[in-house]
């Protein structure tokens, strides 16, 4: 599907205080990530094991939980958990830079090393510093040190960066930390265009065919990288970095993916869990056929939240006052179809359906982005003039204006594919989803259907599977789920919540992706004084 970040935006900061997916931000910058468009997006969101039996494997899961590792460090690793970074300057100034080596497999140490790029900006004071604070906006595939430099560095709470070292680590395969290739500029450029609604067998022939170019393009420019970027890779990584800055346990907020990445964590080394917050959170039981289909209903309840929205506004172009919002889907299902059967222009470029849907679903992650939907919508539907869905089609694929591409579609594809088998096999398998999708949202699930495709093809098998995590032992973990999230449903939160023996769920009761810092005073607060103080909030309080 599409991609799991956090919805926190790369622009300026609040002065007081993560065939294609999406990303983070507020308007114009970023959202959160899942695949690339719909093509990449599934990656995200694989699926069940080869059979692709939802089924089955949720039954496996119900079965197995992720098991903690030995207290101890193994003689192999000990220099890995030695190292002292050799801090530098950033090219972002404040910040401070330096790098750190973790074994390319854990499995066989002796086999290579993976460098693993890290950032900080050191606690400002006043106060007595409580350690490292690490931030993660989730993809998989977000940088967490442009998260960090852009946002979480200079945008949280004033107060948690006086007592923190705000840290953040790429994960192995993204950013800086060996980033993970596939596809470079036109060829990327081709598959972000490639139709995602095949009408016929020629055209699902070019989709298949697609997803086979990129996955090959990933095998050829990263082979050894794609078969040693788990997300339990990621979280042993993490624990090297704590034990390189000096500290007992690990303090952490995660976003999006980030929440999976920080309760695997927890799920390895629950008695190094320090405060972990984890917000639009995952629930990592799920194969990924299910994950697809409740992500899908997730767009299409943002999508009716916008719709509701859209139709009380003047510039709205789906609607006026008084229509439904189903009328308002048929609306844009209909503004698809046209550009499937004739793209418009976007400057020197081209948008179709594929394009449009990923800008449209972009603006989902957060409502502060409507208002500029609904003039890119204005703009396309009746002045035939697409720039302004592009334009969030970009910056969703973190595509610049020389039409290059950060890594970000690249990793959330090798990450995904690794964690969980394929949702489908087949391209047969996925047609015969459609109703299923279709019924999850009559807007985006076809597209969505399809997308769930592309880890069929994947040049290497997955290694995880869908399963629980308890982390018996851990300090209070506090889950944080937003109600009518588009991105991460709320009943992964609860699921997630349930699931860790030692969490405490926390609601907000709103829309877009992930909550805190996002305006919700009751939220900030309940979150600031566990990070602060350590006292986590009630089990089940709820915000708005």
């Amino acid at each position: 599907m599409y991609l799991r970040r956090s919805s926190r935006p790369s622009t300026t900061p609040e002065p007081t205080e993560p065939g294609p997916s999406p990303r983070d931000g507020l308007a114009p910058a970023r959202r959160a990530r899942t695949g690339a468009v719909l093509l990449a997006a599934t990656a995200l969101l694989l699926s069940a094991c080869s059979s692709g039996s939802a089924t089955t494997s949720a039954s496996t899961a119900a079965e197995a939980a992720l098991a903690a590792l030995p207290h101890t460090t193994p003689a192999a690793l000990a220099a890995y958990y030695g190292q002292k970074p050799a801090w530098r300057s950033c090219e972002v100034p404040g910040f401070q830079c330096a790098t750190l080596k973790a074994p390319l497999d854990y499995a066989k140490p002796a086999d290579g090393d993976v460098r693993l790029a890290v950032a900080r900006k050191k606690a400002t004071g006043p106060g007595k510093r409580l350690g490292s604070l690490l931030v993660n906006p989730g993809g998989p595939g977000a940088s967490a040190i442009g998260y960090l430099q852009a946002y979480a560095g200079i945008g949280y709470p004033a107060k948690v960066r006086a007592r923190y070292d705000m840290v953040a680590v790429d994960p192995r395969g993204v950013g800086r930390s060996e980033p993970v290739e596939c596809l470079r500029g036109r060829d990327m450029d081709r598959y972000t265009q490639t139709d995602i609604t095949p009408d016929d067998g020629r055209e699902t022939t070019e989709l298949v065919r697609a997803y086979k170019k990129f996955a090959e393009g990933c095998g050829a420019h990263s082979p050894k990288l794609l078969r040693h970027v788990s997300t339990v890779e990621a979280a042993r990584d993490m624990d090297i970095v704590r034990a390189a800055l000096g500290d007992p346990k690990l303090n952490y907020v995660g976003a999006s993916y980030g929440t999976f990445l920080g309760a695997t964590y927890a799920g390895l080394f629950p008695e190094r869990a320090g405060r972990l917050v984890l917000d639009g959170a995952m629930d990592p039981s799920l194969p990924a056929r299910r994950m697809n289909l409740d992500q899908t209903a997730g767009f299409e309840t943002a999508f009716q939240s916008f719709a509701k929205d859209c139709v009380r506004q003047p510039d709205c172009p789906l609607g006026r006052k008084g229509t439904t919002t189903a009328q308002v889907g048929r609306n844009l299902k209909a503004f698809f179809g046209k550009l499937d059967a004739r793209p418009i222009a976007a400057g020197s470029r081209r948008l179709g359906e594929s394009l449009a849907t990923t800008g449209v679903i972009a603006a989902m992650y957060d409502e502060g982005a409507w208002a500029q939907l609904r003039e890119a919508l204005t703009a396309a539907m009746k002045e035939n003039d697409g720039a302004g869905l592009l334009a969030l089609s970009d910056s969703y694929f973190e595509r610049d204006a020389g039409g290059s591409y950060e890594n970000l579609m690249f990793a959330n594809a090798a990450v995904n594919c690794l964690d969980l088998p394929p949702a489908f096999d087949t391209a047969e398998e996925a047609k015969k989803s459609l109703p299923a999708f279709e019924k999850a949202s009559p807007v985006f699930g076809e597209g969505l259907a399809w997308a769930a495709l592309n880890c069929a093809y994947w040049p290497v098998r997955a290694t995880g599977e869908p399963h629980r995590i308890q982390a018996k032992g851990a300090a209070p973990i506090v889950v944080v789920g937003t109600t009518r999230d588009p991105a991460t449903p709320y009943r992964w939160a609860r699921a997630l919540a349930a699931q860790l023996s030692s969490a405490r769920l926390l609601t907000y009761e709103g829309d877009g992706h992930t909550a805190y810092g996002r305006g919700s005073a009751c939220i900030d607060s309940a979150i600031n004084t566990y990070l602060l103080r350590g006292t986590a909030p009630a089990d089940g309080k709820r915000c708005s």
